[in-house]
C-alpha cells in the first residue's frame, strides 16, 4: 500500500508527475451496465440489449427509471433455469430473442449484445453471437457487442466500451479531405447544440460520437482531430487513435475556466483568430462566471471529499477549487490517466491528496477523521455518512445531470451547494 505523498502539478512532455496514493481492495461502485441508462437517450434508433440475470434487468430498469410499457430502447435477455439446467442451447435461445425483438421493433438500426458478470454470461462467445446476427440481419441492422460486466467495467467504463466497439465501424475520411473536426463522448442534446452553435461561432464544422442516429456516423481518418468531452474514454481514443485520428489535448469542458480551455483547443488546432474566439466566447462565459459568483458564496472554504466513481473526480475538484473556492480533502478516481488528465492536475493545488483505485474501508476511515463538510460518494456510502452527521452528494447525480459546458456550469455548482443548504435549513 502506497503512503500519501504530495503531487508535484507541473506539466512536462505532456504527463503529470503525480504519485497518488495507490489502493486495490473493496470497491464500492455501480458495474458498467449504468452506461445504458444515458447511450440508450442519444442513439435513437439503436437498442442495448443485456445478456443477464434478472439483477441486470431490475438495475437497469429502477436505475433509468422506465416502466416496461414506456417501450425503451434497452432490455434484458434473461439467462434462466432452463439455460443454466442446459435444457436449452443458450445460442439458440439468444437468436430467437434478437429475432422476435426486431420483428417487435423495425425501428432498430444498430444492435448492441451487452455482456454481464454471472458465470453463465462470461462463458458465452457474445462477440461471435453478434457476427452471426450480422450474417443474419445486416445490412437492415447492425449487431455490435461489448462488455458491461461489473468485473470488468466499472460504471461509466461501460460508455468507453460501447464507444470503442462502434469505432472500427466508423466510415474512412477519404485522404485528400480537409481537417475535421469530432467531440467524442455522450452529451445531453441541449449540450451538444450549444456546443456545436459556439464552434460554428468561430468558423468550425464539427461531428459528434456518439451521434444521435447510428446512420450518421463521422468519417474518420488521418484528417480527423477530436475532443474528448468525458474523461473515461481511453479505450475509444485508443481505437480512433488506431484509426489516424489525432487527440488534441484540452482540459474537460466543466465549468468556465475548463469550457473555455476545451474550446481553445480546438480553436488553436484549427487556427482560429483569437478575436473571433473572444467574440464567440464572451456572453456566454461572462453569463457563467456572474451566476457561479453567486454560488462561490455559498461554497467557498468548504472542505470536500471524492470517493472513487466516474472518473469526473479530477476535473470536477479543479472547477470546485478554483472556480467556488472549495478545499480539497481527498480526490478519489477509479483510474488515473496521466495523459488524459495532465492538464487537470497542473491546475490542481500542490499537495492536493489524490488516490487512484478503493480499498473502501481505508477510505472511509480517512474521510471520518478528515470530517469533510461535503462528500461526493456512491448511493450505497451516502447513507451510512449522512448518518454520522457527514453532508454527501450522490456521485451518480453528476453524471446523469448536464453539466459541460457555460451555460451548465451554475447547475454544476447548484449539485455541490444544494446539500450544503439543505444541511443548514435542517439545523435550523
Amino acid at each position: 500500500m502506497s503512503s500519501v505523498i504530495p503531487i508535484r502539478a507541473e506539466t512536462t512532455a505532456g504527463c503529470t508527475d503525480v504519485v497518488p496514493l495507490v489502493e486495490r481492495g473493496q470497491r464500492e461502485v455501480f458495474c458498467g451496465l449504468t452506461g445504458i441508462i444515458w447511450m440508450h437517450r442519444k442513439i435513437q434508433d439503436a437498442f442495448f440489449l443485456v445478456v443477464g440475470s434478472r439483477t441486470c434487468a431490475h438495475l437497469i430498469q429502477s436505475a433509468a427509471g422506465v416502466m416496461i410499457f414506456a417501450e425503451p430502447r434497452f432490455g434484458t435477455a434473461i439467462i434462466d433455469e432452463r439455460d443454466l439446467a442446459g435444457l436449452a442451447d443458450v445460442h439458440e435461445e439468444l437468436d430467437r430473442v434478437v429475432q422476435q425483438l426486431l420483428s417487435r421493433r423495425p425501428d432498430i438500426r444498430l444492435l448492441f449484445l451487452v455482456g454481464s458478470c454471472p458465470s453463465e454470461v462470461i462463458k458465452l462467445d457474445l462477440s461471435r453471437a453478434a457476427e452471426r446476427q450480422n450474417q443474419i440481419h445486416f445490412p437492415a441492422v447492425r449487431v455490435l457487442n461489448y462488455s458491461g460486466s461489473g468485473i470488468e467495467t466499472t460504471f461509466t467504463q461501460g460508455e468507453d466500451a460501447c464507444l470503442a466497439a462502434m469505432v472500427p465501424g466508423l466510415p474512412a475520411a477519404a485522404p485528400q479531405a480537409t481537417q475535421s473536426l469530432m467531440v467524442v463522448g455522450t452529451l445531453a442534446d441541449v449540450v451538444e447544440d450549444q456546443m456545436r452553435s459556439l464552434l460554428e461561432r468561430m468558423g468550425l464544422s464539427v461531428n459528434f460520437f456518439p451521434p444521435r442516429n447510428s446512420q450518421s456516423m463521422p468519417e474518420v481518418g488521418s484528417n480527423t482531430r477530436f475532443l474528448l468531452a468525458q474523461p473515461f474514454l481511453a479505450d475509444t481514443a485508443r481505437a480512433l487513435q488506431s484509426r489516424g485520428a489525432q487527440h488534441l489535448p484540452a482540459p474537460f469542458p466543466l465549468g468556465v475556466e475548463g469550457t473555455t480551455a476545451w474550446l481553445q483547443a480546438a480553436a488553436s488546432a484549427f487556427g482560429v483568430a483569437p478575436e473571433v474566439f473572444e467574440n464567440a466566447t464572451a456572453a456566454p462565459r461572462q453569463r457563467a462566471e456572474k451566476a457561479l459568483a453567486v454560488q462561490r458564496q455559498t461554497l467557498q472554504g468548504q472542505r470536500i471529499f471524492f470517493f472513487p466513481d466516474s472518473q469526473l473526480e479530477i476535473p470536477l475538484a479543479r472547477f470546485v477549487h478554483r472556480e467556488l473556492g472549495m478545499d480539497l480533502v481527498e480526490v478519489g478516481t477509479p483510474y488515473l490517466h496521466r495523459q488524459h488528465m495532465a492538464q487537470e492536475l497542473a491546475w490542481l493545488p500542490v499537495g492536493t491528496r489524490i488516490s487512484e483505485g478503493q480499498d473502501v474501508d481505508l477510505q472511509l476511515e480517512r474521510c471520518l477523521a478528515d470530517a469533510p463538510d461535503l462528500v461526493v460518494c456512491g448511493l450505497g456510502l451516502a447513507n451510512p455518512l449522512e448518518a454520522k452527521g457527514i453532508t454527501t452528494k450522490w456521485a451518480i447525480e453528476l453524471v446523469f445531470t448536464p453539466i459541460q459546458g457555460y451555460e451548465q456550469a451554475v447547475d454544476l455548482a447548484g449539485l455541490f451547494s444544494r446539500p450544503l443548504k439543505r444541511r443548514l435549513k435542517l439545523a435550523a
